[in-house]
C-alpha cells in the first residue's frame, strides 16, 4: 500500500511540509442526474456552467469517471460504502447498505474529522444511517440544503479537520419552468432523442436546471475557499446521468458516466485532465488515503489518489456497473463491463419491456415529451427506430466506443467481434460471481407489449 508520504514524495518542499502538520479539509459537491456532456467543462454549447469551469481551471478534469449504478440509492450507498451494489445491499433505488457495514464517515471520524452532510448526500432521510456527526435538509428538493451548509461553514470555529458533503437536488426533477435565458427552439438534443416541439422545451427545463445547480455550486467552492484557503481537497461529481431516455436508469455512459472534478490548491495540478478510468466506489478509499488514513481493506473501491496527485495516468481497466429497479418502477436488470474502448451489456430478461419514469409518468410529472415520441413514431421511421430501442432490448449489446460513442450499433451478432464478445461476456460472468450478484427481479416488471405510457400509481 503506498502511504500518503510516498504519494506526495517529489511534491515541491514547500507545499509537502504545509501539509504534513495539518490534514487536508474534505469537501465534496454532489449535483442530481447531472450527465457528463451537459457542462461546458465537458463541451456542451448549451449548459451554461461557468463554475464547473471555473474549477476545472484551478483542479483535474476526470473525462472517464463512472458510477457504479444510474439510480440515486445505490449509486450513494456505493459511494458511501467503497462497495457494489450487490455486496452493500442497496441494489434497488429507495434501499439502503446493510446497517452492520462500515461507511465512509467512520474511517474519517477515525482520522479525526468532523463529518458533516447537508442535502441529498445519501438518499435523503437515509443520511442518518450513515454516521455523519451533524447532518440536515436530507428531504426532496429542500430549498435549505445549500444555505445551511453556507452558514454551517460561516459559524464554524474550530481547528479540527472537516469533512463536508453538500448535496444539491439540481438538475433533478421537476425541472424549472422559467427559463427566459434559453431558446427552446435552438437547443441541441442527445443522440437517440426525437425532436419535437416538446422534447426541446423538457431540455430547455434541464439546461435551467442545470444552471442552478452550477449557481449552488459556486457558492459552496467560494465559501470553502475563504474558510479554509489552501488546505482543502474539493471533489464535485455527479451521482449518474440525466433523467433522460437513455439517461439515468440505464447502463450507456450516457446513464453511468459521470462529471468529475478535483482540486487542491498547490498540491493537485491545476487546469489539467485526466483518461483515467475511475469509479464511485473509489472515492471512499482515495478520502481516507488523502485524509492520511490506510485505506480500508475489504472495499471494492482503490484510491485513486496517484492520479491525483500527478504520480499515475491510469487506475482501473474494467469499470463494471449494475441496474436493478425502483420499487415497481423501472424493473428492467442489467449489467455490464466497460473498457477504455468496449462497453458490453446484458440485458437480463430482453422478454420483458423496459421502462423508466420518462414513458410511465413522463405527462403526470409534468413532461409530455414521451408522449411526442409516440405520436411521431406513428408516422416517421426515425421516431419509431428510437421508441423501439428504448422499450425493447436484446439480451446481449456490445459497442466499439472508439468508433461509436454514443452506443447506436449493437456489434454483439457480428462475427467479426465474436473474440472481444465472449472475452467481456467472461469477465462479467466472473465479476458477477465474485460480488455475489442474485440477478433477482426486484420488483414487479412490465411485459414486453404492455402500454406503458401513464401507469402512474
Amino acid at each position: 500500500m503506498i502511504s500518503r508520504r510516498q504519494l506526495l514524495a517529489g511534491l515541491p518542499a514547500l507545499a509537502w511540509s504545509q501539509r504534513a502538520v495539518q490534514r487536508p479539509n474534505l469537501v465534496v459537491f454532489l449535483s442530481d442526474d447531472h450527465g457528463l456532456l451537459d457542462s461546458s467543462v465537458y463541451g456542451s454549447e448549451d449548459a451554461a456552467t461557468p463554475n464547473m469551469q471555473r474549477i476545472a481551471q484551478e483542479g483535474l478534469v476526470f473525462s472517464r469517471a463512472f458510477v457504479a449504478s444510474p439510480s440515486c440509492a445505490p449509486s450513494r450507498a456505493a459511494l458511501l460504502t467503497g462497495l457494489y451494489p450487490a455486496r452493500n445491499g442497496a441494489e434497488a433505488n429507495h434501499t439502503k447498505p446493510r446497517a452492520e457495514l462500515r461507511k465512509l464517515p467512520s474511517y474519517l471520524k477515525e482520522l479525526g474529522y468532523e463529518t458533516a452532510a447537508f442535502g441529498k448526500v445519501s438518499h435523503y432521510r437515509y443520511t442518518a444511517d450513515y454516521g455523519f456527526d451533524t447532518f440536515a435538509n436530507d428531504t426532496y428538493h429542500n430549498p435549505a440544503a445549500v444555505s445551511s451548509a453556507l452558514e454551517f461553514l460561516a459559524k464554524r470555529d474550530s481547528t479540527q479537520p472537516l469533512a463536508l458533503f453538500v448535496g444539491s437536488n439540481w438538475p433533478h426533477v421537476p425541472w424549472p419552468t422559467n427559463h427566459a435565458s434559453i431558446d427552446a427552439a435552438s437547443v441541441r438534443l442527445p443522440v437517440k432523442s426525437v425532436g419535437t416541439l416538446e422534447t426541446r422545451e423538457a431540455r430547455a427545463q434541464y439546461l435551467a436546471a442545470i444552471s442552478n445547480m452550477d449557481n449552488e455550486l459556486g457558492k459552496v467552492y467560494d465559501a470553502a475557499r475563504a474558510k479554509f484557503g489552501t488546505n482543502m481537497v474539493f471533489l464535485h461529481t455527479s451521482d449518474h446521468g440525466a433523467q433522460w431516455p437513455f439517461g439515468k436508469w440505464n447502463l450507456y455512459d450516457t446513464g453511468i458516466r459521470t462529471p468529475m472534478i478535483a482540486a487542491w490548491p498547490g498540491v493537485i495540478r491545476a487546469g489539467q485532465r485526466t483518461d483515467a478510468m475511475v469509479q464511485w466506489i473509489d472515492i471512499l478509499p482515495t478520502l481516507v488515503d488523502l485524509a492520511g488514513g490506510t485505506v480500508p481493506q475489504g472495499v471494492d473501491g482503490r484510491s485513486f489518489a496517484p492520479v491525483l496527485l500527478g504520480r499515475a495516468k491510469e487506475h482501473r481497466r474494467e469499470i463494471f456497473t449494475a441496474h436493478n429497479g425502483d420499487g415497481d418502477w423501472n424493473v428492467f436488470p442489467i449489467r455490464s463491463i466497460r473498457t477504455a474502448d468496449w462497453k458490453y451489456i446484458r440485458n437480463l430478461h430482453p422478454e420483458l419491456q423496459h421502462s423508466t419514469h420518462d414513458n410511465r409518468d413522463g405527462a403526470a410529472a409534468g413532461f409530455k415529451y414521451w408522449q411526442s415520441w409516440e405520436r411521431a413514431a406513428e408516422t416517421d421511421a426515425q421516431a419509431r427506430a428510437v421508441v423501439e430501442a428504448f422499450k425493447h432490448r436484446p439480451a446481449e449489446e456490445l459497442y466499439d466506443l472508439r468508433r461509436d460513442p454514443g452506443e447506436l450499433v449493437n456489434l454483439a451478432a457480428d462475427p467479426r467481434q465474436i473474440r472481444t464478445l465472449v472475452q467481456l461476456r467472461g469477465r462479467l460472468d466472473a465479476w458477477l460471481k465474485e460480488t455475489g450478484d442474485s440477478q433477482k427481479l426486484l420488483g414487479k416488471p412490465l411485459p414486453r407489449d404492455a402500454e406503458a405510457t401513464l401507469l402512474r400509481k
